[in-house]
């Protein structure tokens, strides 16, 4: 069963942690964005007063802040992990290191903690689980940056493509826009997030939510701060001499169709990917790694190399042994819930000979 179909079956009851990322050059409508999707003012807007230092090129700084949200009666702990100062360089081939060297610090902390004898309860789970890449509204198609980064940043975390301020073009111009870019992506073979699901196995309103999904990449996206009244009600939007677009409009923007996936239909999902797929694929090769490492260093008793090589199978046999309860359990459940429906079509079949069996009696008599 892919994973679009057990997000189906999972149900969030307590609160969830997630982690998103977002990456783009300045004014590719980041910070606003994540402001309009936590409804509060998260990231504050650089300004830049001192015209003699504006052009000064700072660098790349990764910056966590968590901020807690509830989304259909469910609290997530929020984490939105910014990276002011990425494309701001002439060379970004730094920026690409430390986003990379982040995300793979998160898999080293779950690595570390897994390999404890005594677990720390209080260990917190900073892997990303999404992020949203902000390509710049250019008209034209991907740049090399655009390219080289999610390329590089697909095999460590879900990759999303999102147009920041969409409002720049016309419908027809966002169109054309949202091709090219997608072409790019398939010509160059990068693995982005799209929505997967399978026609044989799920159902048919996953596969129709997902397809309706995947049509929009990449996601274009407006957001504003501000709200202005509109036929009576209040709205986030932004003003034009030649009209207004609305945040939550999905004729003018994807935001709510992108916004309900991160932290509804989909969360589960990606949180599942990241921890099944991609830290399995990085944790695999870091273990390799190291043996490898281990097997070429001749200091290393062959005791230590056997004791390396059972731990590594033991963990291996620790994460079947989980995936085979969890299967039992739920075939369990299933048999469970037969029985309690064959007991309850005896019961009824019992009261139906038995009030038959009356009316039998009373029209003997």
């Amino acid at each position: 069963m892919s994973y679009a179909a057990r997000r189906r079956g999972n149900k969030l009851k307590k609160g969830v942690q997630f982690t998103v990322m977002v990456v783009g050059a300045s004014g590719t409508g980041r910070t606003t964005f994540v402001n309009t999707l936590c409804e509060s003012e998260v990231l504050t807007h650089k300004i830049s007063d001192n015209a003699d230092t504006a052009h000064v090129e700072e660098g790349i700084r990764i910056k966590p802040v968590t901020v807690e949200l509830e989304e259909d009666g469910v609290r997530i702990a929020l984490t939105i992990v910014d990276t002011p100062g990425f494309g701001d360089n002439i060379d970004n081939e730094f920026a690409f290191q430390e986003i990379v060297g982040y995300l793979e610090r998160q898999y080293d902390d779950i690595l570390a903690e897994e390999s404890r004898i005594k677990r720390n309860r209080r260990f917190r789970d900073n892997r990303v689980h999404a992020l949203l890449y902000f390509i710049a509204p250019t008209g034209h198609a991907l740049r090399e940056m655009d390219i080289e980064l999610m390329r590089r940043l697909s095999p460590r975390v879900n990759v999303i493509p999102v147009i920041g301020k969409a409002d720049s073009f016309t419908p027809s111009e966002l169109k054309g826009f949202k091709k090219r870019v997608m072409e790019d992506i398939q010509h160059y073979s990068i693995p982005i997030y799209n929505f997967p699901y399978d026609i044989e196995e799920d159902d048919p309103d996953t596969v129709e939510d997902n397809s309706e999904l995947r049509a929009l990449l990449p996601f274009a996206i407006i957001g504003s701060e501000d709200e202005v009244e509109l036929d009576g009600q209040l709205v986030r939007a932004r003003i034009y001499p030649w009209g207004v677009v609305e945040v939550d409009n999905p004729k003018h923007s994807d935001f709510t169709k992108l916004r309900s996936a991160l932290l509804n239909t989909h969360l589960t999902e990606l949180k599942s990917l990241t921890d099944d797929v991609l830290y399995e694929t990085y944790r695999t090769e870091k273990l390799s790694r190291n043996v490898n490492a281990d097997t070429q260093d001749s200091s290393i008793l062959p005791e230590e190399l056997a004791t390396q090589s059972v731990r590594l199978k033991e963990e291996q046999l620790r994460k079947e042994e989980e995936k085979l309860r969890e299967i039992e359990l739920k075939v369990q459940r299933e048999i469970n819930e037969k029985r309690q429906e064959l007991l309850a079509k005896e019961e009824s079949l019992r009261n139906l000979e038995s009030r038959l069996a009356a009316q039998g009696s009373q029209a003997d008599f």
